[in-house]
């Protein structure tokens, strides 16, 4: 078995400089100096990795709490506490680029009476790209269109889910096949995100934009607070036997599907009578409207600031005056009270108490508004040659979950079909995982874990592995806790 990997092979010397071969830019580092990433140096004539390896430490299960020094963070120098289970993550490890060699470390550890290896590396990732969430019934721009960061085209707008706006950033069109401005801008955004920072964006036609990992999203200089409790019909659903003797009718605006209880099959259901109160749009199934207005930053989404504006008619022959009309908003932060004069026309009037509570309890309902990360690439062609001569037999090793795949120690999300492509919740990541090469590309942590013996059947490069007290000696290792909500990779898998 061999030592630990703590530097890099194949290097080229000449009168100290090191031509580090650990990403196509092949940079010629000075003694003292560093390459054009910030990951490799040459220290003393050697290529070195800059940051620490990462090891994962958990408490034994039973304990309670995590590691001894969490109670004490601040006095913490970082240190591996003796007799932790431990877990050699990729953050730190180094690459296999250009993968005619094993990967930095292949970790061999004693889990629960069976022999495990950890295939340890830093994948150098061209196909990679950002999936964002934004919880939001704010209008941020049409479907397809440019998300810009600088001014530079890194993304677009794609599907919009239950309360919340989608973007696709990066991705090897705009790493590699616009300007090169355009494929710098992309990767330093990417990074940026995948490393839980602030970054701006601008989309055409549409909002601007500051997105965080697990923070608030920022439209158009409006800090959200609330992803919607559902459409305008589910909200109705929720509430509907609330307003029961307190209205007379209740409409929940809302951008995709708003709707008016009297007329839907909840209303039908509790026996209310019609109100003739007709909105505007197109009607798809009783109490349930499409397209009452615009997109927008008004009421639930539109471009509506007076609620009254998407009334169509009031239909004499079933609305009555006196009559009690309610509008709300899918999050409840607006709300408008009305009873209609004589002559049918919607009166604004003071909120009775009982339906103020319901407005609160639509408020209360609604989940924080946060913005989510998920990191995705396709760990495939060369990368796998680190792990076994026929790169092929991995792939068919994940698939049959043999092999599970980690990011950092985060749980990953494999897609069906070929290859190994992944999505992982940057959140559950150890902070600062992600690098960068200025080819571009992003740099992502990535580890293999199986059984010794599942390990010797793929083919693995078997001589390269080191027991993980060896790696644990090594120098430049530091301890990070592990999230208690993430599964521990050694596990076995359930199908």
């Amino acid at each position: 078995m061999s030592e630990p990997a703590n530097v890099e092979s194949g290097v080229e010397k000449d009168d100290g400089i090191v031509r580090c071969d650990a990403c196509p830019v092949l940079c010629r580092i000075r003694p003292g100096k560093i390459g054009a990433c910030d990951r490799y140096a040459n220290v003393a004539g050697v290529l070195t990795r800059t940051d620490p390896l990462v090891l994962a430490q958990r408490t034994v299960a039973g304990q309670g709490r995590m590691v001894p020094f969490l109670s004490d963070a601040e006095n913490w120098n970082g240190e591996i506490v003796a007799g932790r289970p431990t877990f050699v993550t990729g953050i730190g490890s180094g690459t296999t680029y250009p993968d005619y060699k094993p990967a930095p470390f292949i970790v061999s550890a004693r889990h629960e009476g069976v022999d495990t290896v950890t295939v340890v590396t830093e994948g150098i990732f061209s196909y990679c790209g950002v999936k964002v969430k934004i919880d939001t019934d704010e209008h941020v721009g049409p479907e397809q269109a440019v998300v810009r960061a600088e001014g530079e085209p890194i993304g677009h707008v794609t599907t919009a889910e239950y309360g919340s706006q989608m973007l696709s950033i990066g991705g090897v069109r705009h790493l590699t096949g616009g300007g090169k401005r355009e494929g710098a801008v992309a990767c330093a955004t990417m990074l940026a995100l995948c490393n839980k920072q602030a970054v701006e964006l601008e989309v055409e036609g549409g909002a601007k934009l500051i997105v965080q990992a697990g923070r608030p999203p920022m439209v158009n200089g409006h800090a959200e607070e609330r992803m919607r409790v559902g459409c305008g019909s589910a909200t109705i659903g929720m509430f509907a036997k609330q307003w029961i003797g307190h209205a007379d009718e209740v409409i929940v605006v809302d951008d995709h599907i708003t709707g008016v209880l009297t007329e839907h099959q909840a209303g039908r259901y509790l026996d209310m009578r019609p109100a003739g109160i007709r909105v505007r749009g197109r009607k798809s199934t009783p109490g349930r409207y499409f397209q009452v207005a615009s997109p927008g930053s008004g009421w639930g989404g539109t471009d509506v600031t007076d609620p009254l504006a998407i009334i169509e008619k009031i239909d004499p022959r079933t609305a009555w005056p006196g009559q009690r009309l309610l509008m709300v908003s899918t999050t409840g932060e607006d709300a408008a009270f009305f009873e209609l004069d004589d002559k049918l026309r919607p009166v604004p009037a003071a909120m009775p108490a009982p339906l103020q509570a319901v407005v609160e309890r639509i408020g209360e309902n609604c989940e924080p508004a946060l913005c989510s990360v998920l990191f995705m690439a396709g760990a495939g062609g060369s990368l796998r040659a680190g792990v076994t001569e026929n790169p092929v037999r991995l792939t068919r090793s994940v698939r049959a979950l043999v092999t599970r795949v980690t990011s950092g120690g985060a749980p990953v999300y494999v897609w069906p079909g070929g290859g190994i492509t992944y999505m992982v919740d940057v959140l559950r990541m150890p902070d600062a995982s992600f690098g960068y090469v200025p080819t571009p590309a992003l740099v992502a942590p990535l580890e293999f874990t199986l059984a010794l013996e599942a390990y010797r059947i793929l083919g693995g490069h078997v001589d390269s592995i080191v027991p993980l007290e060896r790696v644990i000696e090594t120098a430049r290792a530091r301890a990070s806790s592990w999230r208690q909500d993430n599964p521990w990779p050694l596990d076995r898998q359930v199908p």
